[in-house]
């Protein structure tokens, strides 16, 4: 999938929205597991607002430069 994504920035003019759009849904999807483990083990249901709440520039650049 990296190199995929490595060919559609290059090569496509959407490329490097393409590319963002991937890496904050990634990072999204793995913080909404984390979000529902930790409120489960509180007893709770987790919400879309404790996920981006929580979510930083910072790691999605730093999740950016692991996904390249």
């Amino acid at each position: 999938m990296r190199m995929v994504m490595a060919v559609a920035v290059l090569l496509l003019p959407g490329g490097f929205p393409l590319l963002l759009a991937y890496i904050t849904l990634r990072t999204l999807m793995s913080r909404w597991r984390e979000a529902q483990v930790q409120a489960h083990s509180v007893g709770r249901e987790a919400s879309l607002r404790d996920v981006l709440a929580t979510l930083h520039f910072k790691e999605l650049v730093r999740d950016a430069r692991a996904a390249l």
